[in-house]
């Protein structure tokens, strides 16, 4: 990793990694973890369960945050960059941003997650979305396709 790096999108390829192994961490300690991030009595219930729903959700959310991880990374200059950096990063973006500031219209498909956990959780997105977006910005000109 150069010194050059841009610190935005590091700090957000770090977020979406912690976010990544927190939901890992439901998959793994069950119940509880999925009670504690506010996913709902249903999901832990189901999780303690054994029933496959809540890993196969949660296994998603990893592998996605896991790969807006390695973009965030591509896209700073830490690794090698990725296919299709630009169109990625604004998507990346976009959705973090959205989610954000959605809540409001997202919590009756929800009904069991709690005001905090949409509190919490939609500014956890802006803020994420807000690295990307400035990172994204910051590094416009050397993601084109001519500066690989």
């Amino acid at each position: 990793m150069s010194s050059n790096s841009n610190k935005f999108l590091l700090a957000a390829a770090l977020l979406c990694a912690i976010a990544a192994l927190a939901h890992a961490g439901c998959i793994v300690f069950g119940g509880d973890w999925y009670r504690f991030f506010g996913a709902g009595e249903q999901m832990a219930q189901m999780a303690e369960q054994g029933l496959w729903h809540p890993t196969i959700v949660t296994s998603g959310i990893v592998l996605i945050l896991s790969i807006w991880a390695l973009y965030a990374l591509s896209g700073a200059g830490a690794i090698r960059r990725l296919p299709l950096m630009r169109l990625a990063l604004v998507l990346i973006t976009g959705i973090f941003l959205l989610r954000g500031v959605s809540f409001v219209s997202l919590m009756p498909m929800f009904p069991e997650n709690s005001l905090t956990f949409w509190l919490v959780s939609s500014a956890i997105c802006l803020l994420i979305g807000g690295l990307f977006a400035v990172g994204t910005f910051q590094q416009w000109s050397k993601l084109s396709s001519r500066n690989v």
